[in-house]
């Protein structure tokens, strides 16, 4: 018979039931701990991850702040604007029985009246909402530019899916005067961004600082009502305050477009500046744009004024004549003996017309603007001198407004003035400026001798309703007061009937201004082409208050700055004389000395005459 197998006795159930409860309790301990940790520990933590779980935050966007011009009309503003945005998964269910699906044969009825309810208050037709309204997807966006009284009247049809995305909102900006500011103010993008002008510039000042609000949400995304809410104010941008006259503004712009009109120009541009803080009244620049309407915008986007440079011709032989009467080199009475051509190095110099050789005096020079007369007055001063004086009186670098673009002008080093440049840049070839600068050149005259930085911001308004000042600059003596009086009577000489430039007379106002037309480089063909016809001057001559410069780029009706520019500085000098009540001051303008006899001329020592030569000093 088979021998059982032995079997192995049966364990302890003691020891069995003492391992299972230690196993027990080291499982439970660990529960305990993390819960001790979740608890005690990393309560608050995990409290604020459950928190940002169920609550949004949501962006509120800073209002930008208004430009508006020195006597008080608004040029720029913002207006709150919503973004509307449907899901169609739940406008398919406006006025159905099934409130919480869509369902098929229903739907296109369902988005059909909710075209037709949402299209008068969107500005648009049915047609045009239909495809959105229907369309994939959970996010359709209808229109980010909808105001919030037209919200309002949108969230009272109670269309389903149909609400406003905050995150998206941006506010509208809106320029009430259009076109006649465009190229100062700038524009602003559909994104909020500053793209051009006073926007770019004070950009920091204007945005101000978003802000964000926190709510509760349920499961559906609502906001709950007495949740946990919280989040910080947006600070609305700062208002910026110009010290430009809305009224020269618009009479200045209007007078370039008209004259441009007349005589087929490619560019104008006017500026208007108090001549005794270098204030900017108006900053007018021709073509513009509309900057309400930037996407169809066919003009400039720039202003001409400081962004475009140009060989000045006529105007420059001011600061040639100031600064050799400065150095004590000339006298306003002094001979000049001009001739009909003068042959510098290579080059044989003329003036605008063919004529005998006259004798004029230094004033006489300026008043007829003779070239080769200002030739022979610059040449008493070393090219380096003469340098120094045209960069005293601000060409070559920026005017300090902080506009940007703006151009520095080119004014080359004299020792890189070549035989003729030497010669050319006397009576404003060779060097370029911008309209700011060759208006600051005046206003540092009429201002006796004192170049002042020019300025365009009055103040800013932060938004508690406090008006900051901008901090004036300091002047800068570029020549005497006594030199300014004397360039100052010459200017006098050329708005007469004897000057280039009777048609810039006022009635009942002495008027100081310079004529200029010179050659127009055209930088898109490579080459000279055309001419640039300008006046610059002030008024009254006897104690400036309005410097005025017009300048006028390729006219082709006339060329001459005298008959192209110089009916449109009449007009806006009168103008805004007008508008600031400046009373005619009821002086007579002192003689001045034009041409001498060719006697005088022969027997006065200090007479200025040709000495051929191969170069100048």
């Amino acid at each position: 018979m088979a021998r059982r197998k032995a079997t192995k006795p049966p364990g302890n159930p003691r020891r069995r039931m003492r391992g299972l409860t230690v196993a027990t309790i080291f499982v439970f301990s660990i529960f305990a701990a993390q819960l001790l940790r979740i608890q005690g520990f990393d309560s608050s933590a995990v409290a604020a991850e459950a928190l940002e779980q169920r609550t949004e935050k949501v962006t509120i966007p800073a209002l930008r702040g208004k430009i508006s011009s020195s006597d008080g009309v608004v040029l720029a503003s913002s207006r709150a604007r919503e973004t509307v945005v449907a899901d169609p998964t739940a406008v398919c269910t406006y006025k159905q029985k099934d409130k919480k699906k869509c369902v098929p044969a229903t739907s296109g009825v369902a988005v059909d009246l909710a075209a037709k309810a949402l299209a008068p208050l969107l500005g648009s037709t049915a047609d045009a909402l239909r495809p959105r309204l229907a369309g994939k997807g959970r996010y359709q966006v209808l229109d980010r530019k909808v105001s919030p009284l037209t919200w309002r009247k949108i969230a009272a049809l109670g269309i389903p899916g149909i609400y406003r995305d905050s995150a998206e909102s941006v506010p509208e900006r809106v320029y009430p005067q259009g076109p006649n500011f465009a190229s100062l103010v700038g524009f602003v993008t559909d994104d909020g961004a500053a793209g051009g002008g006073l926007e770019s510039m004070m950009d920091k000042a204007l945005k101000g600082t978003a802000g964000h609000s926190v709510f509760e949400k349920a499961p559906d995304g609502s906001k709950i009502p007495g949740g946990r809410q919280g989040g910080v104010r947006a600070v609305d941008g700062k208002d910026i305050t110009l010290t430009v006259n809305s009224n020269i503004q618009w009479y200045a712009q209007n007078a370039i477009a008209q004259q441009m009109a007349k005589m087929g120009g490619q560019s104008g541009t006017a500026v208007v500046m108090n001549a005794k803080t270098s204030e900017i009244l108006a900053l007018a620049s021709y073509p513009t744009y509309d900057p309400n309407d930037i996407g169809s915008a066919k003009g400039s986007l720039v202003n001409k004024a400081l962004n475009d440079v140009f060989e000045p011709g006529s105007t420059a032989k001011v600061m040639t004549i100031a600064a050799a009467i400065e150095d004590k080199k000339v006298t306003p009475d002094q001979p000049v003996v001009i001739p009909n051509r003068m042959k510098r190095y290579d080059a044989l110099f003329k003036d605008s017309h063919d004529h005998p050789t006259l004798n004029r005096t230094v004033a006489g020079t300026l008043a007829e603007s003779s070239n080769i007369g200002t030739i022979l007055i610059g040449e008493t001063l070393e090219s380096k001198r003469l340098e120094e004086y045209f960069r005293k009186f601000g060409l070559g670098s920026k005017s300090g407004l902080g506009f940007p673009g703006e151009s520095a002008g080119l004014l080359a080093p004299a020792e890189k003035w070549s035989g003729t440049k030497r010669s050319t840049v006397m009576f404003g070839q060779g060097l370029s400026v911008t309209a700011i600068q060759a208006a600051s050149v005046f206003q540092t005259i009429a201002n006796g001798g004192v170049r002042m930085t020019p300025n365009l911001i009055e103040g800013t308004t932060n938004a508690n309703g406090t008006f900051t000042k901008t901090a004036s600059k300091p002047g800068t003596r570029v020549v005497s007061q006594d030199t300014a009086s004397k360039v100052n009577a010459m200017l006098e000489g050329v708005v007469s009937k004897e000057g280039t430039a009777p048609q810039a007379q006022i009635p009942g106002y002495r008027v100081a201004g310079k004529t200029g037309t010179a050659d127009f480089y055209d930088a898109n063909l490579g080459k000279y082409s055309g001419k640039t016809a300008s006046f610059i001057g002030y008024a009254p001559a006897d104690d400036p208050e309005i410097v005025v410069a017009v300048i006028i780029q390729r006219p082709s009706a006339s060329i001459f700055g005298g008959t192209v520019a110089g009916p449109v500085f009449h007009d806006v000098m009168t103008y805004a004389l007008q508008e600031l009540k400046v009373p005619p001051t009821g002086t007579t303008k002192a003689p001045i000395k034009i041409a001498v006899t060719p006697e005088e001329a022969a027997s006065d020592p200090t007479t200025l005459r040709d000495k051929p030569r191969g170069s100048g000093k």
